[in-house]
């Protein structure tokens, strides 16, 4: 667990975009801002980690589904410290780390918030795998478990497998007892994967001549899959189908080739597979109270109890958050990019 040493308020800043463009770091800076004044109810909030996904590198370039008005702050899940109350507030306590709420904006040093409705998180969890919960564990969480009714010992495949998603994707299916095929792009993930669990770690396309729907039979035996679930697009969601069993299911939730998603004709027709689309936006619109507690509370006690957890690539403060960009919409990684703080260091 990582251990953070708060050292004052310093300079607050927020990393802020005026436009969008097709170079993400070239768009973003760390802009400097005054203390803001707390109104009733009201916090300061200080960042202590906030990561960077994909879909915040493509809101950059105007690439994702949901855009905000600008100017706008990046950043869109995280977890940050209460470091002040406003009038009339008497929780969370100063010092207690909450989660961030979905889409405020969370690379910023300090937020304001209303104290009513934050999440309190557990203080002895390290927070840079606190900071990562509101978006890739609930996506994998709701890939397992939306779509198709799996049982102990059924097979999944899914590609971009180093991914975030992928990589809490294959610790949950574990821990149900699931077995996943993991496609990669890059030969090199090969061996760390497995050195890390994975069942099955086979790279895309074609390999001796072998087709990657040949490849994953024989690396199975054979199985029934059932489900199948994409992050490229393009020719990567035709090859995920040759691997599918018949009256599986395919469901796409990102498009990293920049493609959009190619599956024959027959695979539909003659192989009965079902495609279906997975956006957490739209989740969160549609689902009860009840089952976003459900959902989230099984992920922060899996977060707690060191069961579940992401690779970090790097760690950057939030004055250096151009370069923090660029190193993220890179790609080549093997864990997350972090933005933090200034006056939060391990």
């Amino acid at each position: 667990m990582a251990i953070y040493i708060y050292k004052g308020y310093g300079n607050m800043l927020k990393a802020e975009y005026l436009q969008r463009g097709p170079v993400p770091q070239d768009v973003i800076e760390a802009v400097a801002f005054e203390d803001p004044e707390l109104q009733e109810g009201q916090v300061l909030l200080e960042l202590l980690a906030s990561p960077i996904n994909p879909s915040d590198v493509l809101t950059l370039t105007g690439e994702y589904g949901l855009l905000p008005p600008l100017p706008a702050v990046g950043g869109n899940e995280g977890v940050a410290k209460v470091v002040r109350h406003g009038p009339n507030v008497s929780g969370p306590e100063i010092g207690q780390i909450v989660l961030l709420p979905v889409g405020s904006g969370t690379w910023a040093t300090h937020m304001v918030a209303n104290a009513q409705g934050l999440v309190p998180l557990p203080n002895n969890v390290d927070p840079v795998q606190l900071s990562m919960i509101t978006i890739n564990p609930p996506t994998a969480y709701l890939l397992l478990s939306e779509f198709v009714d799996l049982q102990e010992g059924d097979w999944v495949i899914q590609n971009a497998a180093n991914s975030g998603v992928g990589s809490y994707l294959t610790t949950l299916a574990k821990l149900r007892g699931l077995k996943v095929i993991n496609v990669v792009r890059r030969e090199s993930l090969i061996d760390p994967m497995l050195a890390a669990g994975a069942d099955v770690v086979l790279v895309d396309g074609e390999v001796n001549g072998e087709g990657l729907g040949k490849r994953v039979a024989a690396a199975t035996g054979g199985a029934e899959i059932k489900l199948g679930i994409d992050a490229v697009g393009g020719m990567a969601t035709a090859r995920m189908g040759e691997a599918l069993s018949e009256g599986a299911t395919l469901v796409n939730y990102g498009a990293l080739s920049g493609e959009p998603c190619v599956i024959a004709p027959g695979m539909i027709i003659f192989k009965d597979i079902t495609v279906r689309g997975f956006w957490l936006a739209k989740w969160f619109g549609a689902a009860t109270p009840e089952r976003q507690h459900e959902v989230f509370g099984t992920i922060t006690k899996l977060v707690a109890e060191g069961k579940l957890s992401a690779p970090i690539h790097g760690t950057y403060p939030l004055s250096e958050i151009k370069e923090a960009v660029r190193v993220a919409a890179a790609g080549g990684r093997d864990g997350k990019v972090i933005v933090t703080g200034e006056s939060w260091t391990a």
